[in-house]
């Protein structure tokens, strides 16, 4: 078996880190040589990884370069707010000289890139090596950020002028879909990217990613996005488009952990609560919910009178928001307010809990149906919303209400929309539709298929740089 040596550079973020690591496992377990760059403190926060992997899988790490509008060993987003992300941005670029280097001296077969370093596939070309953007966005979002000629020149590239271009199905899509933004969502976008620090804008980076790339790997499946992965080889990209799976994290144990004090407190709550009755409620480390949202979603949990258990972390450099007074007193024993990392996996696959409360980040979207618990959604950044209009098209979740132009919502709809998801017979469909899911997310032997065709695909074609970058 021909086996090769791959270099894998994801952006720094750790729902970029683990997807990009879970795929690095999976080639070195069978046989394959892997370089995994990222920065010092990055690595050194990654999980561990098998001892019998570490002669194959090995951790290179480059200094991200000094910034002083960077505080002290920020190397990750979650070390920053939303507002300094460009300065990292601008730090990543900085490490284009040593990546060069590396990869000069190391001759690999190919190379796997996240969306971000647009400067690499230049590279790679002059040195004739062949790259895979893998994208830990799912097919139906790339499908509306749309080909590479929307942001480097060339066909559709005025498609989007204006935040109401945004807000409707754009025209390379040629079927029936709800995939938009809606007018909060964009703005709330627009918003945090007018300051662009780093000197480059995100769609030029990915345009010039996938143009320069041999194929694109999607964390995707056909069970869920068949014809999205249609679209986007023969229509929009055209060029290879692999579906590697949904990469499933690693299996969890329930057990107790007598060192694990965390889980120990949290399951011994679970544990005193009905199966499938509790509300899982967590919008990752870099979402921020307004003073407004976070008492009118307090209020309504409160008023939807099923037990939760609340992650309600503060992102870097952000305000806490405040609890309505009370609040806590009157939902003793019910709620759970935690204000730390919370052990998402084990939480998720507990059987008292029935329903899952989430920003609707792809990672989380894919724990949560990998244990067939059943999805709330309430997109706030990024991506979030496009994949919430696939799962809503599609009748795996739904949406809070909201108010299309500000995006406020009320605690009776929040209430309402809890209820619906957990007990009510009018969410039957979506409590039924998550467990159907599990058969697909959670069949890791399905998944691996997808990554061993993936695996097929880079032997047969090493080497084989079409230049496409120069």
């Amino acid at each position: 078996m021909d086996n090769l040596h791959i270099v894998m550079f994801p952006w720094l973020a750790f729902g970029h880190m683990l997807p990009f690591l879970e795929l690095a496992k999976y080639l070195a377990k069978n046989g394959n040589q892997i370089s995994f760059i990222s920065t010092p403190r990055n690595i050194k926060r990654l999980p561990k990884i098998p001892t019998e992997l570490a002669p194959l899988l090995n951790f290179v790490e480059l200094p991200l370069p000094h910034d002083d509008n960077l505080p002290v060993e920020a190397e990750a987003t979650s070390d920053v707010s939303l507002a300094k992300v460009g300065y990292l941005k601008k730090a990543f670029d900085g490490l284009e000289s040593p990546l060069a280097h590396f990869l000069q001296t190391s001759c690999p077969d190919w190379i796997i890139y996240d969306f971000m370093p647009h400067w690499l596939p230049s590279i790679a070309a002059k040195l004739g090596i062949p790259c895979v953007y893998l994208s830990i966005y799912n097919a139906s979002s790339l499908s509306y950020f749309g080909p590479p000629s929307v942001s480097l020149g060339g066909l559709y590239e005025s498609a989007r002028t204006t935040p109401d271009d945004f807000t409707i199905l754009p025209k390379w899509i040629p079927f029936d879909s709800n995939m938009a933004f809606r007018m909060h969502e964009i703005m709330k976008m627009i918003n945090l990217v007018q300051t662009n620090i780093s000197g480059v804008k995100d769609g030029y980076r990915m345009a010039s990613i996938i143009h320069g790339c041999e194929i694109v790997a999607v964390r995707s499946c056909t069970e869920i996005e068949s014809e999205w992965l249609s679209l986007l080889e023969n229509d929009i990209y055209k060029k290879p488009v692999f579906a590697i799976g949904l990469l499933p994290p690693p299996r969890v144990k329930l057990q107790e952990d007598a060192d694990d004090e965390t889980w120990v407190q949290i399951k011994e709550w679970l544990d005193k609560k009905e199966t499938k009755n509790v509300i899982y409620v967590a919008f990752g480390s870099e979402a921020i919910l307004s003073q407004e949202e976070t008492s009118e979603l307090a209020l309504g949990l409160e008023s939807s009178e099923l037990p939760f258990f609340w992650v309600l972390r503060t992102p870097v450099d952000s305000t806490e928001s405040e609890l309505p007074i009370g609040f806590e007193d009157r939902v003793k024993g019910r709620g759970f307010i935690y204000r730390s990392w919370a052990p998402q996996l084990k939480i998720l696959s507990h059987p008292s809990v029935g329903g899952f409360l989430t920003h609707s980040g792809w990672s989380s979207v894919i724990e949560s149906l990998g244990f067939g618990c059943p999805l709330l959604l309430l997109p706030l950044i990024n991506d979030q919303a496009l994949v919430a209009r696939m799962l809503e098209w599609k009748n795996i979740a739904f949406e809070i209400p909201r108010n299309e132009m500000d995006g406020s919502f009320t605690r009776d709809l929040v209430a309402q929309s809890l209820r619906k998801l957990v007990v009510e017979v009018e969410g039957e469909c979506y409590r039924v539709k998550a467990n159907d899911m599990k058969e697909i997310v959670g069949d890791r032997a399905r998944h691996n298929q997808y990554l061993e065709n993936f695996t097929n695909y880079l032997r047969e074609h090493r080497g084989k740089s079409s230049d496409t970058a120069t």
